[in-house]
């Protein structure tokens, strides 16, 4: 990935190339006739997984992204598919958390819950989409039992 150096310039540079891709992957399923439901993020309910067990939490540790596929917000499933790539509508904050992290500043750990064998984010839905397009591994986040 190239840079130029600029902030701003490589933060809206960076957002056009995974809205690309975000597009380019819905059109591939369309391609594929794949339903579109297989590109969006799953959501959970929350009250459902707090009735089956009110598990402790596990503390801020750091997790692999790729097992992160769910969200509790279904307003944040319309903004991300399932890889986290972002729409139209998350540009500005989107922006944003790339230029802090650009920057080097500290950003807070996600909040996820376990579900099953993966995570489902409750708050930081930006970070991770901004940490996957870096090409991060990992990310800090406050862990809870489902």
């Amino acid at each position: 990935m190239l840079t130029t150096g600029t902030g701003h310039v490589d933060a809206e540079q960076a957002f056009t190339r995974v809205a690309r891709r975000r597009r380019r992957a819905a059109v591939a399923r369309r391609l594929r006739r794949q339903p579109a439901e297989c590109g969006r993020l799953a959501v959970y309910d929350e009250r459902v997984l707090r009735r089956r067990s009110a598990g402790p939490a596990y503390g801020v540790r750091e997790i692999p992204l790729d097992e992160i596929d769910g969200t509790f917000e279904p307003s944040k499933a319309a903004v991300f598919d399932s890889a986290f790539r972002p729409s139209g509508e998350a540009r500005d904050r989107w922006e944003r958390v790339w230029l802090a992290e650009e920057r080097g500043a500290v950003l807070p750990p996600i909040s996820v819950v376990r579900v099953g064998d993966g995570y489902a984010v409750r708050d930081g839905h930006h970070r991770v989409s901004v940490a996957k397009a870096r090409g991060a591994v990992a990310i800090d986040a406050e862990v809870q039992a489902a």
